[in-house]
C-alpha cells in the first residue's frame, strides 16, 4: 500500500513539473510575439501538437527541449526548471530583434526567410566539408 501511495505522489510530481514546462514552451512562445504556426515550423513540429503542449495534453520530451532551446537560443534550465533567464547567451539582443523583425513579415517572406536558411546551412555544411577533406589530404601528405 505505501509503495502505491509513493509510486502515485511521484507521478504527481512528474505531471506536474510537465505541465511547468508546457507553460515555459508557451510563454517562450508568446514572449517571441509568434504565433503556433510560426513558432511550430521553426522546429518542424505540427501547430496541433504545439497546441497539445500548450494545454497540456501532450508532453516536451528531451529531444524537443533540445530542439527548442537551439532553434531559439532558450536557456535550458529555464525552459526544464524554471532557473535562471529565458535566454542563453551574448547574442540576446541581436535575436530578439530578429525573432521582432521576423514576426513582421507576411507568410510568403517568412517562407522565403526559411528556404534561404536551409539554403545557406546546406553551403556551410558543404564548407566544412570541403575544409575537413583538405585537412585530412594535407594531413595525409605530410610524412
Amino acid at each position: 500500500m505505501h509503495s502505491i501511495i509513493q509510486s502515485t505522489i511521484v507521478k504527481n510530481v512528474e505531471q506536474i513539473k510537465y505541465n511547468e514546462i508546457n507553460q515555459r514552451v508557451k510563454e517562450l512562445r508568446k514572449g517571441l510575439n509568434m504565433t503556433q504556426v510560426s513558432f511550430s515550423q521553426v522546429i518542424a513540429l505540427s501547430s496541433g501538437y504545439l497546441a497539445g503542449i500548450e494545454t497540456e495534453k501532450r508532453r516536451v520530451n528531451n529531444r524537443l527541449i533540445k530542439l527548442i532551446c537551439s532553434s531559439f537560443k532558450v536557456n535550458e534550465q529555464w525552459l526544464r526548471n524554471g532557473e535562471g533567464a529565458m535566454f542563453a547567451g551574448d547574442d540576446n539582443e541581436q535575436y530578439i530583434k530578429l525573432v521582432g523583425l521576423f514576426k513582421e513579415l507576411n507568410g510568403h517572406y517568412r517562407n522565403y526567410i526559411f528556404k534561404e536558411i536551409d539554403l545557406l546551412l546546406k553551403m556551410q555544411e558543404e564548407m566544412i566539408a570541403r575544409e575537413m577533406t583538405a585537412g585530412e589530404t594535407s594531413a595525409g601528405s605530410v610524412g
